[in-house]
């Protein structure tokens, strides 16, 4: 006996039956009840969201012997012969294996005689975005003048390429990606009607592989039928879509607020004795981390999916990590998904990624960590010493940048401060070691005013030593961690940018190029 897929058996036959596109099958059904049935549909979308199963049951509605309406009957033979996809009437073409001029011609020879058995002739074009510029200009025609009882279904992924010309001779109507939470309650209801045994926890995990495919979402149930023996449990399910526990991604997001590197060196080596898939747990991570920041900025009652995370854990995390590092973190995540084919390999790429996080986190956020060279600074002064009357606690090297924002700095006096790194304190002096690069701001008026500014802050009798950096030294000062985070908010904005439906299009459209050199990342 043969064996009928879910995406088959369960695809719907009734505009009642469709899933989540309520604003087309609306249109489509007040067209028919008042008899204004255009000549020419594009329905668009992502793959599997029901663009070619709205045109089938559009076709039967106009086909069916009781009459065009909007509840086509499904017992007459049209109807029949229509879902079992051998109408006379129905046309189908898969317009990617049919590209040629000549291939549509011949498709349209017939469209001037009348229908075979059916009220109306339908020519249903699957993906028709791939016929050639000639295919569109022999299609253009009979679009503009059709007969009566032509009827023309277009259908594509990718509306973007199709000729205005086209598209402009036709009604169009998108078809959305569906939540989550609607496909998930959707392979609930089948799982029931099937009899099937499931974890409700199993069924998001499908949803989300799916990205708004029901289809794509009711192949993986399929597989995860076969994978766990006629049932679908969440443990099985993580295993055949090699996506981890999110009990872990949720310890590296903790690691993360607290500047933890060792501890989240620590998970990653325990995540990697499960072989897992980084880049979908780079973009678990960077789903929880927007998570957070929606909380932090509008609240919980704003999350799209709030069955998809703990919400006491995004309170947590929300309340643990500043808005601007969320921001930052989530921008390394996304880079990182795009470099990691370019990584040694994964776990590395995976890893570097995850310390980069922790190396950009603002200086006045870091972690305190024991410093022996300010510890002893701290240290009472022997009896009969002397030494400087100390206003101001004494900054480590990694409190630098922001003991400079304090001095209240600025011109050529600050940037020679930014292009310094700290080396610490040996008794009532600074010791601090110019950048090689920077050695033409070292004048002895900047270095006189950084002098003054110390003496103000810390008291009479501290003083400043600047030392030159070896030629082939690399001091990590403020000012070259503000080059890299400035760098990274440009390649954040070119990634965007290059990613904006806007641009593709006018690329594809008319060559259009983007000029690196005049983008401005908001500051």
């Amino acid at each position: 006996m043969s064996y009928l897929v879910l995406a088959r058996k369960w695809r719907p036959r009734l505009f009642t039956e469709m899933v989540g596109q309520e604003h087309v099958v609306r249109s489509l059904t007040h067209a028919l009840a008042s008899g204004r049935v255009h000549h020419a549909f594009l329905f668009t979308g992502t793959r599997g969201v029901g663009k070619t199963t709205v045109a089938r049951i559009l076709a039967k509605a106009l086909n069916c012997e009781t009459g065009v309406s909007a509840t086509p009957c499904g017992v007459c033979s049209a109807c029949r012969e229509i879902d079992e996809g051998r109408f006379v009437d129905l046309i189908e073409v898969d317009a990617a294996s049919r590209t040629k001029v000549e291939d549509t011609r011949e498709l349209l020879e017939n469209v001037q005689y009348a229908p075979a058995r059916g009220r109306y002739k339908v020519y249903l074009i699957d993906e028709v975005h791939m016929l050639s510029g000639h295919s569109f200009n022999a299609l253009l025609k009979t679009l503009e003048e059709p007969p009566p009882h032509i009827k023309f279904l277009l259908a594509t992924t990718d509306p973007q390429k199709l000729p205005v010309t086209v598209v402009s001779r036709c009604l169009q109507f998108h078809l959305k990606r569906l939540p989550v939470t609607l496909i998930s309650e959707r392979l609930a209801q089948i799982l029931a009607a099937e009899n099937v045994a499931y974890e409700a926890a199993a069924l998001p995990l499908l949803a989300r592989a799916a990205d708004g495919s029901l289809r794509d979402a009711l192949s993986l149930l399929d597989q995860a039928l076969m994978f766990g023996g006629g049932k679908v449990l969440e443990s099985e399910v993580r295993t055949m879509l090699g996506t981890v526990d999110r009990s872990h991604v949720v310890r590296l997001a903790e690691r993360l607020a607290q500047g933890d590197a060792a501890g989240i060196v620590e998970i990653v080596a325990s995540l990697d004795e499960q072989a897992p898939d980084y880049d979908q747990v780079l973009a678990e991570l960077a789903s929880l981390l927007a998570r957070v920041a929606l909380h932090q900025s509008v609240g919980a009652g704003a999350d799209p999916d709030p069955g998809a995370w703990d919400g006491a854990t995004i309170a947590a995390l929300a309340a643990g990590i500043g808005a601007e590092d969320l921001q930052l973190y989530y921008q390394i995540a996304l880079l990182g998904r795009r470099d990691l084919a370019l990584a040694p390999d994964s776990r590395t790429g995976f890893e570097m990624t995850l310390l980069r996080m922790v190396a950009f986190r603002p200086a006045t956020a870091a972690p305190e960590r024991p410093d022996p060279v300010r510890a002893t600074a701290r240290e009472p002064l022997a009896s009969g010493a002397s030494g400087p009357k100390s206003s101001q606690a004494r900054p480590g090297p990694s409190e630098w940048p922001g003991l400079i924002q304090r001095l209240e700095l600025s011109g050529a006096a600050e940037q020679l401060a930014a292009n310094c790194s700290c080396l610490g304190w040996e008794g009532d002096t600074l010791r601090l070691r110019l950048d090689a690069r920077a050695r033409a701001l070292r004048t002895p008026a900047a270095e006189e005013r950084l002098s003054q500014a110390l003496v103000r802050h810390f008291g009479t009798g501290t003083r400043l030593n600047i030392e030159s950096e070896d030629e082939r030294g690399e001091a990590d000062t403020p000012a070259r961690r503000q080059a890299r985070e400035a760098d990274l908010r440009f390649q954040a904005a070119r990634t965007a940018l290059e990613a904006d439906p806007t641009v593709q299009s006018l690329r594809e459209r008319f060559g259009a190029t983007v000029l690196p050199e005049t983008l401005k990342p908001a500051p």
